[in-house]
């Protein structure tokens, strides 16, 4: 029998570089992979469906599931992962000290409904009781080149949002001081972004939290939550007509990392016989897992952002894992 014939798209990582240099393929499928930055690829999907299989926002997966849309079949690889409210920038001048500083505040954000800045609203509400309605909001993405664009999105019951003219960018209006803030930053070239520039290379903005990683750990340690904001899909189509290809393709992802984080663990080797790590550091690496996936061990993670999605007027009804997900892959 011949291999199935696919198109498949990633982000370029390290845990998705076997896929891209073809050390790993998935059993009975010959695929052709491009790198592509997942803004570009989350929007040519959801407008146009360029991939069979690819990694996928989310959020707006879960908001298309909650309209209706039934394109894809969802597999829990979670390529990407962070602390996002730690990321957010200010202008030295605008007054913001503490997160509660931002209500009243002008707050940029590439796109409203990626998963980025869901998280960061969902950690400002509740962890630092500022709410979306207490700000106002500037979106960079225009709607024929945003995934809010492919889901009919609209600004939240009480949400008061603008979008930033399409001669300037996000980086642009915040160096000239028109924006307070900006909850999430992305400064790499691609179709749907603007910005060019780093946000630390503008003068007189700062990150808000000076000591981001402290942060991420406080955050952790009381919510238990490390935010995921990529999956990958199928074609609801393919994943009917050929159910192995969803275990197949997780697998194959599982490899994938499983070597990327091998590299890893051989990277610190020579730091380990100059005795600037322990001996064991990397069997400790190879042990450990950042970057969990399946379903049984993220479904607090998962019905979380599904939960801040209702909560925050982006998805029609609250999501649930079970639709989102293969029944393949419901055990993993």
């Amino acid at each position: 029998m011949s291999a199935l014939s696919l198109s498949a798209a990633f982000s370029a990582n390290e845990m998705t570089a076997p896929v891209h240099d073809g050390r790993v393929v998935p059993e009975g499928i010959d695929w052709t992979v491009s790198a592509v930055h997942p803004s570009e690829l989350f929007w040519r999907q959801l407008r146009f469906g360029d991939f069979d299989v690819s990694e996928m926002s989310l959020s707006s997966l879960f908001i298309s599931i909650s309209q209706g849309r039934q394109d894809w079949v969802a597999i829990p690889v979670f390529t990407t992962r962070r602390f996002f409210h730690t990321g957010i920038f200010v202008r030295a001048d605008a007054d913001i000290d503490t997160p509660s500083d931002l209500a009243g505040k002008r707050v940029g954000v590439p796109e409203y409904q990626q998963t980025a800045a869901v998280w960061t609203r969902g950690a400002l509400q509740h962890e630092f009781g500022v709410t979306a309605d207490r700000m106002t909001w500037f979106m960079e993405r225009p709607p024929s080149l945003s995934h809010g664009g492919a889901t009919r999105f609209t600004p939240p019951e009480g949400v008061r949002l603008s979008y930033i003219p399409d001669d300037v960018t996000l980086g642009q209006v915040l160096a000239r001081g028109e924006l307070d803030a900006a909850i999430h930053y992305i400064a790499e070239r691609n179709l749907v972004d603007r910005t060019r520039n780093e946000a630390r290379e503008i003068p007189d903005v700062r990150p808000l939290f000076p000591d981001p990683v402290a942060e991420g750990l406080r955050y952790y340690r009381k919510t238990g939550l490390l935010p995921v904001n990529h999956c990958v899909v199928v074609r609801k189509k393919i994943a009917e007509e050929h159910p192995w290809v969803t275990l197949n393709v997780y697998a194959a992802m599982l490899q994938a990392k499983d070597l990327a984080m091998g590299a890893t663990a051989r990277a610190v080797l020579p730091w380990s016989l100059i005795g600037q790590l322990p001996a064991d550091a990397g069997r400790t690496i190879e042990a450990t897992d950042p970057l969990p996936y399946g379903i049984k061990n993220q479904t607090d993670v998962l019905q979380t952002l599904a939960d801040y999605l209702f909560e925050q007027g982006l998805a029609a009804r609250r999501v649930s894992i079970e639709e989102a997900f293969a029944p393949s892959v419901l055990d993993l």
